[in-house]
């Protein structure tokens, strides 16, 4: 009996300590449950927060990272100025060009052209005192384009041309004396001025040939070219230079052919990486101011009564000169003859013919010591090619309608001249309202002038060969001064673009870092969101 009841206690002991166990293992288990389940919700609730925090992060990185290292830089430009005074007028010129260059030379355009008011700086030898009121206006419109930050880095140059070359050989002390005067002037304002010199004929010529062949985009053009033939022979694809203003005039372009005679009057460019040799020459006293000056003082040795006829001028017109004004000029002097007169009244009788046979009288073809010459026993190489006329070339030819496309014969061109040089003077004058009566009255010698000359030069057929510009593509001038700024950018330094943010292997290895971030936040809130159930699994 007493066995028998210790086992039943046993047994009893023995169930309440299971029970015991199993409420203890059920606590247990209910306790481990409810710690997943509160782990569970919080991560479902802020699970979600987290990953889009990230994401957002990641992306606002990619974006700075990329925004910063592909911004656009800030303007990295250079300025130059250049004063072009020339025998009858002075114009300033603003150039910009890019300071990180190609192949050694910039790529220049003029940003402004301002016409300094008054005639050129050769007039003013016994006027010293008004200089600065000359070009004031113009050196206030640079310190306005011009950003303040670039004056004093900005170079700036003056060059004299014809007016100022005859005035040298005149009375070369005056001339030094009007070329000290703007240097001290131009030396006041805050730009990095340069110097004013006069230049030669064959720089005037040599650098109008840049800028027309410039903007016409031949030169830039060559840079890009693969074709190894025009290595060879890339002069061949250039255009040529016919340049005329106040006193003198120029011819440039590239020869077939150089012999010993012209060698001498080569000049030679290396833009954009290639090489260039070009023939030039200048004729001073040609120019269309000085020409007239030449042929009135040549022909007023046929004055009776202190007057004569004069063909080039329209019928009706008249004009009265003083004779030292004529031949108080170097130009002019080999024309001197005494009269017993001061004064000489000039009566147009406008005839075309003659006019022409009078002006014949001004080229010089009697000698020459080479194998050929074009005039003054200048000895030149064959034309060739296409020719760009600018300057008073455009000028006068534009206005009489006689410019290459419009014109398709020689006996065109007579009779248009013929007609408009046998016009009266009074219809003339009423017919062309608002020109300026000195311009005015001297187009039939001008367009008989220049038609001349472009027949000394060999252009029997001009408007075969010659484009006659003012503006090209509508971008600049033509004319020395861009050309000028154009060669000096070859010897201004360049400029390198400002450093990137990061290297490049520091930005491709940002770049794919957080690409690779963005793609694992991606994956694992598609999983959160669509199998939550085999994530917690």
């Amino acid at each position: 009996m007493r066995k028998d009841c210790l086992s039943g206690n046993q047994k009893r002991s023995a169930l309440g300590a299971g029970r015991i166990l199993f409420a203890s293992l059920a606590s247990l288990s209910f306790s481990s449950g409810y710690q997943d389940s509160r782990l569970k919700k919080f991560f479902s609730r802020n699970g979600t927060v987290i990953l889009g925090f990230i994401f957002i992060l990641s992306l606002i990185v990619l974006f700075a990272v990329g925004l910063s290292q592909n911004r656009k830089t800030s303007e990295n430009f250079k300025y130059g100025i250049v004063f072009d005074a020339g025998s009858s007028h002075t114009t300033m010129y603003i150039y910009k060009w890019s300071a990180e260059k190609v192949n050694d030379t910039g790529l220049v355009y003029e940003i402004e052209a301002c016409k300094v008011k008054g005639p050129g700086i050769s007039t003013y030898a016994t006027k010293l005192q008004e200089l600065p009121i000359y070009l004031t206006q113009c050196m206030g419109r640079a310190k306005e384009l011009i950003p303040k930050y670039k004056h004093q880095e900005t170079p700036i140059y003056l060059g004299a041309t014809a007016g100022m070359r005859l005035l040298s050989l005149e009375d070369a002390k005056l001339a030094n004396k009007i070329l000290s005067a703007v240097t001290s002037l131009l030396s006041s304002y805050p730009f990095n001025f340069r110097g004013a010199r006069i230049i030669s004929g064959s720089e005037e010529g040599a650098y109008g040939w840049i800028t027309i062949n410039y903007l016409l985009g031949i030169l830039k053009e060559k840079q890009y070219s693969k074709d190894p033939s025009l290595e060879k022979n890339e002069s061949q694809e250039t255009y040529g230079a016919l340049d005329l203003g106040g006193a003198s005039t120029q011819i440039t372009f590239v020869p077939k052919t150089v012999t010993k005679n012209t060698a001498s009057k080569l000049m030679k460019f290396r833009l954009y990486g290639k090489n260039y040799s070009v023939f030039t020459h200048s004729y001073l006293c040609y120019g269309m101011d000085q020409a007239l000056l030449r042929k009135l003082a040549k022909d007023s040795k046929n004055a009776v009564l202190e007057a004569y006829m004069e063909p080039c001028f329209h019928p009706g017109y008249e004009r009265t000169v003083d004779l030292h004004e004529i031949y108080n000029t170097t130009c002019a002097w080999t024309f001197k003859v005494w009269l017993p007169f001061n004064k000489i009244r000039i009566q147009g009788s406008g005839n075309f013919e003659k006019c022409l046979q009078s002006i014949n009288e001004l080229f010089s073809i009697s000698y020459c010591r080479y194998t050929s010459c074009a005039f003054n026993s200048v000895s030149r190489p064959s034309v060739h090619g296409k020719f760009g006329a600018f300057s008073a070339y455009y000028y006068v030819m534009e206005f009489l309608n006689l410019t290459s496309d419009k014109v398709s014969s020689r006996d065109m061109v007579n009779e248009k001249m013929r007609t408009f040089c046998s016009t009266p003077w009074e219809v003339v004058n009423t017919t062309f309202i608002g020109v300026k009566e000195k311009y005015l009255s001297e187009y039939c010698f001008a367009g008989s002038y220049i038609l001349k000359l472009l027949e000394y030069y060999n252009f029997t057929d001009y408007w075969n060969h010659i484009e006659f510009m003012d503006k090209i593509n509508n971008n600049a001038e033509a004319g020395w001064t861009l050309g000028y700024m154009l060669n000096l950018t070859n010897i201004i330094p360049a400029e390198l673009p400002p450093p990137k943010p990061f290297s490049r292997p520091t930005y491709i290895s940002l770049m794919v870092v957080f690409s690779l971030v963005l793609a694992a936040v991606f994956i694992l809130g598609s999983v959160l969101f669509h199998k939550s159930w085999y994530f917690w699994n």
